[in-house]
């Protein structure tokens, strides 16, 4: 029997959770909907069981779930009904409502959520949470939504909280998280060095504590779209989460549940200033995995992206340590990282760097290719490897007859090196 993680969050309950439906906004007199829409507000502050007693108060949550659902269409379709006194209500109500203590992802004797393979938990409590998070995020993208009076309430610690719910199990959670944290983002000019830096501090306890977060492809899904508005020249701090955050991203096992996101950041940091293109390529190489061949594939294909990018200046620094590791995919026994190395020969642009390195270059390649055509295991990878041979035959045939007279010299030489020992071992053996 599997053990049961813990269930949804777990809200402090309103002591007194009878509502009464109130008039609608529509049919209220116009000078008195702001106090209507104040009381509403308020209303949407009681908390419900959805956990233990999910049949109880069916009557009042309908009346919560209704009141919401209004405010939602009220907000969206109305002019000037944001004013003054509503931010103040809104940001409690969300908070009140949202900001709670999650469950653990595990139980002290149970099994560890792994995000990779365990239906995650869904929020019990969602028929609320999804409309005060639409309301919230329609309260933010209002016409009339004014940054200047909602800096009040919209804080340091506002945002904090907020960061602290991505690691939310519940997917549908953390998607309108990750689109409420980029309306803060854009429009509160004065936090976004702090949200860098909170979020900063995720990825670090992520990295070097806990190995544990739900959220972490949400944040760089944020990232991205904040590197891409970075200003050149790139700041010194922002090169530096570059090279201490998302390069030890890499060697976090779950790298999985996220990596088209961090490949995404990465690839968008080369395109602003391809001078980081040396210690990107260099950090891969060193996080490169050594016994995980889906892991490997997942490097290769983002090799591929920061290829595709690559200045050919940028390209000569390190073509030398980044042959020597594809030559070691090209031989690797498990054929998918072969096969994705091949690939890299069907690359236009990766190829006409090669094509002008090649005396460089196909030293390093060609044993790992001469040997494998021989002796791989599966026949698809031969093909590939052929390929590839035929296109360095093409490009420079005089440094390709050059390289086939070296390995079979050095095989000869292995050969005679092997006779040699034999025969001192016989001579040994005959004393």
């Amino acid at each position: 029997k599997k053990e049961r993680r813990h269930s949804s969050s777990r809200f402090n309950l309103s002591k007194n959770r009878e509502l009464q439906k109130l008039p609608a906004l529509k049919d209220a007199p116009p000078h008195e909907r702001e106090e209507l829409f104040i009381q509403k507000l308020r209303q949407c502050c009681v908390l419900f069981d959805f956990i233990s007693d999910p049949l109880s108060d069916l009557k009042f949550k309908e009346v919560k779930r209704a009141g919401l659902n209004e405010m939602v269409e009220y907000i969206t379709h109305n002019r000037d009904v944001v004013t003054e006194a509503i931010y103040p209500e809104a940001v409690i109500m969300f908070s009140v409502n949202l900001f709670r203590t999650l469950p653990p992802s595990s139980n002290p004797t149970g099994a560890e959520f792994d995000p990779e393979e365990d239906e995650p938990t869904l929020e019990a409590a969602w028929p609320h949470l999804q409309l005060v998070y639409e309301f919230f995020l329609r309260f933010l993208e209002s016409p009339d939504f004014q940054p200047n009076v909602a800096k009040k309430y919209i804080d340091q610690k506002f945002v904090l909280s907020l960061l602290d719910l991505f690691d939310s199990e519940d997917p549908r959670e953390r998607d309108f998280l990750k689109t409420i944290l980029h309306r803060i983002y854009g429009k509160f000019l004065g936090l976004r060095a702090y949200v860098r830096r909170q979020i900063n501090n995720i990825f670090y306890r992520f990295i070097y504590e806990t190995e544990h977060h739900n959220g972490i492809a949400e944040l760089l899904e944020i990232l991205g779209s904040i590197i891409n508005g970075f200003a050149l020249p790139l700041k010194e701090e922002h090169k530096m989460f570059l090279i201490r955050v998302l390069l030890p991203l890499h060697k976090v096992k779950s790298l999985s549940v996220y990596h088209p996101q961090l490949a995404y950041c990465v690839v968008q940091f080369l395109e602003k200033d391809s001078s980081l293109t040396e210690p990107v390529i260099v950090g891969l190489l060193k996080f490169w995995p050594k016994t995980h061949s889906p892991k490997e594939v997942m490097f290769l294909n983002e090799l591929e992206e920061i290829l595709d990018v690559i200045e050919p200046s940028e390209f000569v620094k390190v073509m030398e340590p980044l042959f020597r590791q594809l030559a070691k995919c090209v031989s690797s026994p498990h054929f998918q990282v072969a096969e994705r190395a091949l690939y890299y020969w069907n690359n236009e642009y990766i190829m006409s760097l090669i094509s002008d390195n090649a005396a460089k270059i196909l030293p390093i390649m060609f044993p790992a290719l001469y040997k494998n055509s021989k002796s791989h295991w599966n026949k698809t990878i031969h093909g590939l490897i052929y390929n590839a041979l035929k296109l360095f035959m093409e490009m420079n045939q005089k440094l390709f007859d050059d390289c086939t007279q070296q390995y079979k010299a050095e095989k000869q030489k292995g050969r005679f090196r092997m006779k040699e020992r034999e025969e001192m071992w016989q001579k040994i053996e005959e004393l």
